[in-house]
């Protein structure tokens, strides 16, 4: 059982100072029944504190990426970053599913398939490494695998596309050009104005020049 578990702390690139955490995180209540083990210590209380610190951190990224997003904007790119699917998606990608502590009756397959599980896996192993680690450790793993860049286009809606489309149908130009550059390597800011026929629709602003594209196109097509 060790060594499964130093193989999942290698694919999380976090290692636990407390294992019982780790342990708990990925007790599924169907372990528990079997067992007689009170239903406080399977990963429902972490799940709780989890998902607690989820919303914290992607809210602070948010706010800080997007400062000229509304409140009611902010709101939803955070639920569709966050959501069910996505966090299941990072489940999958750990095969966290692997390494859940479950009941003899239980089918790992069908846990594996079952987003609202490994969603609830996930943000059970976000309160353990919050409580192991503090706020930074639990911030560094969900950087790095939820607030991803790939996620943060999906919660973008594609503004681009959605752009070219309506630039096409009036046969007009459009171009993206890069209007600033800060921050170190590993912490870049950029942004970027959207111009159709050489008139500036939107200003965005992104980690990548792809987040800041998708800002700008979501401004350009508010205006058109």
């Amino acid at each position: 059982m060790q060594s499964n578990i130093e193989n999942l702390e290698s694919l999380i690139n976090y290692s636990f100072n407390d294992r019982e955490l780790l342990f708990l995180s990925l007790t599924h209540p169907t372990f528990a029944n079997e067992n007689n083990i009170d239903k406080c210590h399977t990963n429902q209380r972490l799940e709780f504190l989890g998902d607690a610190v989820l919303e914290l951190i992607s809210s602070d990224f948010l706010y800080k990426l997007f400062d000229n997003y509304s409140e009611g904007l902010l709101t939803k790119t955070r639920a569709l970053l966050v959501c069910e699917k996505n966090l299941a998606s990072v489940a999958r990608q750990i095969q966290i599913y692997n390494y859940l502590l479950i009941g003899k009756g239980e089918n790992r397959q069908n846990l594996m398939n079952n987003d609202s599980t490994m969603c609830d896996a996930i943000e059970a192993l976000i309160g353990a490494i919050y409580l192991d680690g503090g706020l930074d450790s639990a911030k560094t793993f969900i950087n790095s695998f939820v607030l991803t860049e790939e996620n943060l286009n999906k919660s973008s809606n594609d503004y681009k596309s959605k752009l070219q489309e309506k630039v096409n149908a009036i046969n007009k130009r459009l171009i993206y050009e890069v209007i600033k550059e800060t921050g170190p390597d590993h912490d870049k800011k950029f942004e970027v104005r959207a111009l159709i026929d050489d008139k500036v629709y939107g200003i965005g602003v992104g980690r990548s020049k792809k987040e800041a594209e998708q800002d700008a196109a979501r401004q350009a097509l508010g205006k058109l």
